[in-house]
């Protein structure tokens, strides 16, 4: 399916293509994958990418220089979590995410929309939006689409998503359908409220796991017309070979000429696989969730730094990562752990983190060289040997 190249005609949005714009630099041969760079206004991003979870404005226990130092160049924030704390009027008094936080790179904030999945006992849909019992303190959120935005414009990230109506799988067709439909309406609804030109808007792409339902979710946010594309209703308790077989048959409906985001996801076998099928950015709590309860990422596999057989272990977590942790051993990063001294949380986020990005940079450098099927196949040997 093709589509021509999109135009943000409507008025006051003349500048936006300027400035936030996705270019195509190289396209695997034999997969899906692509290489490119996505430029916005506070840099260009080198793709695909991968961007640390910064929900409340903070990359958990890393201060946000760490953050640079493992290779990211944009990092996400959460719309419904900063409205309640704490607040988006005392971000915005504080200069914006970008100087409360200190981050100078491109920020992205998710809108709400998977806090109706994640939050569902505590949260009721209707067709005028969501109306959340906040988790902290019980009181009342109200999150319209056009709330959303306005929480969004006011926090004044880099990229703006729609609020849309995410459900569990598997579930009933009927009700992914009528989630799928209320996305769409959404979307229209957060395009129209929108109006900042110095931010980019993403539709997201809904439809469960039914091909027919994903192709029409694509058609209708084409035919209203975003900056991105994010691919979302996944890692909601589907498998991981249902993921691929929907991202195989979404992604190459999306327009080429804009970037695709797969939301929530995942691990590093999981990025490979989005990657040869044709995503370009990723986020996921998991490197530090993962990293604060001892758990390690390495082309090895994961390793449980609790477990017993680290006890007297002098090899570093990878021997070529650069990390401040890789310059400790085993047996020292599961001492603090079993101490439980902070630091061993944050070495291993850190790792975590470090190891996402030279994952993704060898990925760019494999779809250059034609040879990121080949990548996949021998990191997933190392994975699961």
């Amino acid at each position: 399916m093709n589509f021509p190249p999109q135009k943000n005609r409507e008025p006051g949005t003349e500048n936006r293509e300027p400035n936030f714009s996705f270019e195509l630099t190289a396209k695997d041969s034999k997969t899906g994958a692509r290489r490119g760079v996505f430029h916005t206004p506070r840099g260009a991003i080198q793709t695909p990418a991968f961007m640390p979870v910064g929900t409340l404005g903070t990359v958990k226990g890393l201060t946000i220089d760490q953050v640079r130092q493992t290779g990211a160049e944009m990092v996400l924030s959460n719309t419904y979590h900063l409205a309640l704390r704490p607040g988006e009027e005392v971000v915005a008094d504080l200069g914006g995410l970008h100087q409360f936080m200190g981050w100078s790179g491109p920020i992205l904030t998710d809108s709400g929309g998977f806090q109706i999945y994640s939050l569902a006992n505590l949260t009721e849909v209707s067709e005028e939006g969501a109306r959340f019992r906040a988790h902290t303190d019980g009181r009342l959120l109200e999150m319209s689409p056009e709330r959303s935005v306005e929480i969004q414009q006011r926090l004044g990230s880099d990229i703006v998503m729609v609020l849309d109506h995410v459900v569990e799988l598997p579930n009933q067709r009927a009700v992914v359908e009528q989630a799928m439909q209320r996305s769409h309406r959404w979307a229209a609804r957060c395009k129209e409220a929108h109006s900042r030109t110095d931010q980019a808007l993403f539709g997201i792409v809904q439809g469960g796991l039914d091909k027919q339902l994903r192709i029409a979710s694509v058609e209708a946010l084409v035919q209203i017309g975003f900056d991105g594309y994010a691919i979302g209703g996944l890692s909601v308790g589907e498998t991981p070979a249902e993921m691929v077989e929907v991202l195989a048959y979404t992604c190459p409906a999306l327009p080429t000429d804009r970037i695709r985001y797969l939301m929530g996801v995942g691990r590093p076998e999981d990025l490979l696989q989005a990657i040869n099928r044709g995503v370009d950015l990723f986020d996921c709590v998991m490197p530090t969730r993962n990293g604060r309860n001892a758990m390690a990422f390495t082309d090895e596999g994961p390793i449980r730094l609790r477990n017993q057989c680290n006890q007297s272990d002098l090899r570093p977590l990878q021997p070529d990562c650069p990390c401040v942790a890789c310059r400790h051993s085993r047996g020292y990063l599961r001492h603090l752990f079993m101490s439980k001294e902070m630091l061993g949380p944050i070495l291993v986020s850190i790792h975590n983190l470090t190891y996402y990005q030279r994952l993704l940079a060898a990925a760019r450098t494999a779809i250059e060289q034609g040879e990121i099927a080949e990548l996949l196949e021998r990191r997933m040997r190392g994975w699961t040997s």
